[in-house]
């Protein structure tokens, strides 16, 4: 039996797996496979079927750069060879495939509904749609071709749609952000790998399943979005644009159904269920508050704030790779970290290489900004958030929202900083005034990348003292490990404000209910998550609990 045919018949999908596979950047396909057959120790003949599991890069001993790639191999007589390669770190794996089980027992009255349609809603409302649950799935916002309108009618000419906007409409917060894939989460039940594969097979490159640090960058996660929301639809599901949470209705401590306001017009509606998930997002702020009046179990938690600084892609790429990336090379990134002499922590967040820094505001009077790039990641600049560490005793009136107000805070001092537009300074500006100095004029001779206006502006007094100076503490000793990082012409804005979610919406560990009944706090809005990758993982994770507890839905 050759290669290909036991691929397809074996139950129990064992390979071999090649851990350190390193090789030039630059290498053609025959020179990998020479590589694999090297390491396994196969003569010229002998069969050999593999697939790059992953694939990093290894810039350690710049400019000299390489690829390291983690490879699985099938091959005839296997005890054999991993007999003779193990020496060489070649080892047997069982290739792990995600698995959706329904198994619930009791019967839904009624669809289950999801509010949201950010990565959690979305992927819990695709699981739960794929597996028979016929799902309602509510956004506020409006679907992804006309919330691109309003954003970029935004960006130009500072026209504000509060429920159609980079934080609010189909896809949630992080279409419009840098599409990063990867996380920090263990993939033991492969639920990571699968979420790579669903957003594959909507529409985005095949490089995500190998990429160490894959992303896919806000114009194909538009595409992908929308084919997901199809692909809903198609398996029975339902959802529903310009349709906002606006209450729960209770009885007994259970949910009874939800109130809703739909359209320009405002109509309202009640829409029955006993299920319904709260994957709202962390800028939901006006459903947090009417969560909170019916006294749903919620606790502030701590967050980070900070700027976002913006270099020359140049500069980043002579710094991680040793020269410049020419055409093989991807735009090169950084994760800096440090700890500042007055406790607070300051690190890199959200890198966008080749990006932009957008106007991401979604309240009147007050004003956010994010970052993002496409996926040719080919802007002239990098962008990323500089943020400190907060905690509760930031805001310390005890109140589960008041993360929420220290947030608003902030960005009504940038918006009336930038007079409505994106307040910008240069970084030696910035520090003069911190350091007590006034200035006659600021500098504006530096051309940033914002998508949205912008206004060159004193931002010095939107962030406690504290914060600004663990800022350019951390700014000086990033500049010892990036030379050039804490130049004067270094461009930062303000204010970054929505790292994570300020409010934790308290669930039980194992059914993912709250102590409301019939109430399924996820995501990011929540408190669960962080970034595309875990928010989505949450929402599967949300699916297959409500699938233990309920049998899929029959008329």
């Amino acid at each position: 039996m050759g290669v290909d045919e036991r691929i397809s018949c074996r139950k129990e999908c064992f390979m071999l797996r090649i851990g350190q596979c390193k090789i030039e950047v630059g290498h053609s396909a025959g020179a990998l496979e020479k590589k694999i057959r090297k390491m396994l120790y196969l003569r010229e003949g002998e069969e050999l079927s593999y697939t790059i599991f992953r694939r990093s890069l290894d810039a350690r001993k710049k400019p000299q750069l390489y690829y390291v790639y983690t490879i699985d191999c099938l091959v005839n007589d296997e005890k054999a060879v991993l007999k003779r390669a193990s020496r060489n770190g070649v080892t047997l794996t069982e290739q792990k495939k995600y698995s959706f089980v329904p198994y619930g027992h009791e019967r839904l009255q009624h669809r289950p509904v999801i509010v949201g349609t950010g990565p959690a809603g979305l992927f819990c409302g695709y699981f739960l749609a794929l597996h028979g649950y016929r799902p309602i799935v509510l956004e506020r916002g409006k679907d992804i071709d006309s919330r691109k309108q309003d954003v970029s009618r935004f960006w130009e000419t500072g026209r504000f749609d509060p429920s159609s906007n980079v934080q609010f409409g189909e896809g949630g917060a992080g279409t419009f952000s840098d599409g990063k894939l990867n996380t920090l989460i263990k993939d033991k039940d492969g639920r990571g790998r699968e979420v790579l594969r669903v957003f594959r097979d909507a529409g985005a490159p095949d490089d995500i399943l190998i990429d160490a640090k894959p992303h896919v960058g806000t114009d194909i996660l538009c595409k992908v979005v929308k084919n997901m929301r199809n692909e809903i639809i198609q398996h029975g599901g339902e959802v529903l644009f310009d349709t906002k949470l606006s209450d729960v209705i209770l009885q007994d401590g259970h949910l009874a159904g939800i109130h809703v306001i739909k359209g320009s017009d405002q109509t309202t509606q009640d829409i029955l269920c006993e299920c319904a998930v709260l994957a709202i997002g962390h800028s939901a702020r006006d459903t947090f508050s009417m969560l909170e009046t019916h006294g749903f179990p919620m606790q502030a938690k701590d967050f980070a704030v900070g700027f976002r600084v913006e270099h020359a892609q140049e500069l980043i790429d002579l710094s991680q790779y040793g020269r410049a990336r020419g055409t093989t090379l991807p735009a090169a990134s950084y994760k800096l970290t440090f700890h500042a002499s007055n406790g607070r922590n300051v690190y890199s967040f959200c890198m966008c290489p080749g990006g932009y820094v957008v106007n991401a505001s979604s309240e009147e009077g007050r004003l956010a900004i994010n970052g993002m790039s496409y996926s040719g990641r080919d802007g002239s600049h990098a962008n990323s958030a500089i943020i400190m560490s907060v905690t509760c005793a930031d805001y310390p009136d005890g109140s589960p929202l008041a993360g929420v107000a220290f947030q608003r805070d902030l960005e009504r001092k940038a918006f009336q900083a930038g007079e409505g537009k994106v307040p910008v300074m240069t970084l030696g500006d910035f520090r003069k005034r911190c350091n007590g100095m006034s200035l006659e004029t600021l500098r504006e001779d530096v051309a940033p990348c914002i998508k949205g206006q912008y206004r060159f502006s004193d931002i010095t007094g939107i962030l406690p003292r504290e914060l600004n100076e663990a800022f350019l503490e951390g700014m000086d000793h990033f500049d010892r490990l990036i030379p050039g990082f804490h130049d004067d012409t270094v461009l930062i804005e303000a204010v970054e404000s929505r790292t994570s979610s300020p409010v934790r919406i308290l669930r039980d560990g194992h059914t993912f209910e709250s102590k409301i009944g019939g109430i399924y706090p996820c995501g990011e809005g929540a408190g669960y998550a962080g970034g595309i990758m875990s928010a989505a993982i949450d929402g599967m994770r949300t699916a297959e609990a409500i699938a233990q507890k309920y049998a899929p839905f029959e008329e």
